[in-house]
């Protein structure tokens, strides 16, 4: 069919493929069919969109997705993704590691809500091991190393796991560990009003409902809240204890449906983030013995020998442990790391709301660009990548999920909320929280409890920027504030809730279908000018009021 002819008389390969019109009016039946003479739909594919000679390196902002069919409900779209070649989440969002938005309160709430936590490593190793152990502890399926006390304990040492550990509920074996005879069970209401010194013997509960060894975890459960028991111990043929199960499992299973756990273990997965210096390796170890289920390469730029080389250490040392490299922008940067053994790839360089990196370096890529271009070459090798910078509201991430990203990573969107590190304070009458770069030079100057790092403790901003050894620290980020976002209890259902819609309004119910119709040109997209971005924001009001959810 011959290409649509403009005033000039000239082809005009700039718009849709179109058939003759005809003088006289259709049907309004004759519609659809009409559509099929059309070589292509409204705006453009997806390659046409981002072929960078002719439109330039794009961001969020200077697209859209048009609108497709709606044929099922917002609540059947399925968000689920696989965000590195092993781990499958039920929601894409996964927290930065950044000291002001990720350490075990972040990534326990997230993983609650199906995404997966990132944890700075702004820290000692120690500190950051015990964040990661407080992550895998909280919710368990088999607790497979319960703490346990012998019978000539005492009251005082069960008040003192509650304090440390939050629960009270503790097995009495022969022995006082796992794989000891089971005599009984010591809980919250046997030594309420004792005496700290008063013996264990005299206050156990040995009348205790047992599963056996082998047991199901879901025959386990329905065990457990038949009997109406706090922990419900899992022993053996000669009534050894071999493990624990919790009844307050139960009841986060019916809170958080979504809840991103370990298939075998039924624990909440966590991530955590590390450099590629010598000492990282020593961290490393900590972090995997805490229980650690996938690691973050830390750098702004990842195409380094030290990177490749630090994973394909990893790969061989821990090759049960998920990988994610990066940050990396181009298919150059990526290639390298998929070859090192790469899991994940991370992507953005420059492009967070606190991040100066193209400002300063001169260095960097449009995020929807480099999006693109990276996740299309990664999906050959079956490696999943993860849109980190950029996003600043639930558009955003569908459109990073468009381009091909498997997954979001956060930073100031969840910074402001009550799970992440640091106290509220007010700022010109509102209440906000401290939010900085880890390129900032207060980052770069943050020690770990007090101790400067030259004595020591690594200083993961100045590694993650190679500028340990420079004399002048050259900053590639800001610090700043954010207004306060209340919990995230709230705050991330409505970014799933929303990101539903977004897909549902694009006509597709998963993020898999979405990438699949946007590489076959099924979901189209148009460029937006900047009138046009005035135009799809608030505007025209003398004032208004912006509330995002209720």
């Amino acid at each position: 069919m011959s290409p649509y002819i403009n005033g000039n008389g000239n082809a005009d390969s700039s718009t849709s493929h179109m058939p003759s019109r005809s003088s006289k009016p259709l049907s309004p039946a004759d519609a659809l069919a009409t559509l099929k003479e059309y070589t292509r739909g409204d705006g453009l594919s997806l390659h046409e969109l981002m072929d960078s000679r002719k439109n330039g390196g794009l961001t969020y902002n200077d697209f859209l997705m048009l609108p497709g069919h709606i044929n099922f409900p917002a609540s059947a779209v399925s968000l689920q993704t696989k965000v590195t070649k092993n781990i499958v989440l039920n929601t894409p969002f996964l927290s930065s590691p950044m000291d002001t938005v990720t350490e075990d309160r972040m990534a326990i709430s997230l993983a609650l809500h199906g995404g997966l936590g990132v944890i700075h490593h702004n820290c000692s190793a120690e500190q950051q091991a015990a964040f990661v152990r407080k992550v895998k502890k909280f919710e368990n399926g088999f607790i497979t190393d319960p703490v346990c006390l012998g019978p000539d304990g005492t009251v005082g040492d069960v008040l003192d796991i509650k304090a440390r550990l939050g629960f009270c509920g503790v097995p009495i074996t022969e022995t006082g560990k796992i794989g000891g005879k089971l005599i009984g069970i010591v809980t919250g209401r046997d030594v309420q009003f004792r005496d700290p010194e008063t013996p264990l013997r005299s206050v156990i509960t040995t009348d205790v409902v047992t599963g056996r060894a082998g047991i199901a975890l879901d025959e386990a459960n329905t065990l457990l809240r038949d009997s109406k028991k706090g922990k419900l111990p899992i022993v053996d043929a000669d009534g050894n204890l071999v493990s624990l199960v919790a009844r307050s499992d139960l009841r986060k299973n019916q809170n958080y449906p979504l809840a991103s756990k370990v298939p075998e273990s039924k624990q909440l997965y966590c991530g955590a983030a590390i450099g590629t210096r010598p000492a990282d390796k020593d961290r490393l170890k900590l972090l995997v013995e805490a229980g650690l289920d996938v690691v973050v390469i830390d750098s702004s730029q990842g195409n380094s020998k030290f990177q490749i080389e630090f994973v394909q250490w990893i790969k061989e040392t821990y090759p049960k442990l998920d990988v994610i490299a990066g940050n990396v922008v181009t298919r150059e940067q990526a290639a390298q790391l998929i070859a090192a053994g790469a899991d994940a790839l991370r992507i953005g360089m420059g492009s967070g709301s606190i991040c100066i990196t193209q400002e300063v370096m001169a260095v960097g890529r449009p995020q929807g660009t480099a999006v693109f271009a990276v996740s299309e070459f990664a999906s050959r090798f079956g490696v999943p990548t993860i849109a980190d910078g950029g996003i600043g509201n639930i558009g955003h991430i569908a459109k990073a999920l468009a381009l091909g990203a498997s997954a979001v990573m956060m930073g100031g969107l969840l910074a402001g909320t009550a799970e992440s590190p640091g106290e509220y304070f007010y700022h010109e009458g509102k209440r906000v929280k401290l939010y900085r770069g880890m390129g900032s030079i207060e980052a770069m100057e943050h020690t770990a409890k007090g101790v400067p790092s030259a004595v020591g403790i690594d200083n993961a901003a100045t590694a993650r920027y190679f500028s340990e050894a420079d004399t002048v620290k050259v900053a590639q980020g800001v610090s700043g504030d954010v207004a306060d976002k209340g919990s995230i209890t709230k705050f991330v259902p409505y970014l799933y809730t929303g990101l539903q819609h977004s897909l549902q309004d694009a006509g597709v119910q998963s993020v898999t279908e979405l990438q699949a119709e946007s590489r076959s040109g099924g979901v189209r997209y148009e460029l937006r000018t900047a009138s046009a971005q005035v135009e799809g924001g608030v505007h025209g009001l003398n004032s208004y009021t912006k509330r995002l959810f209720a």
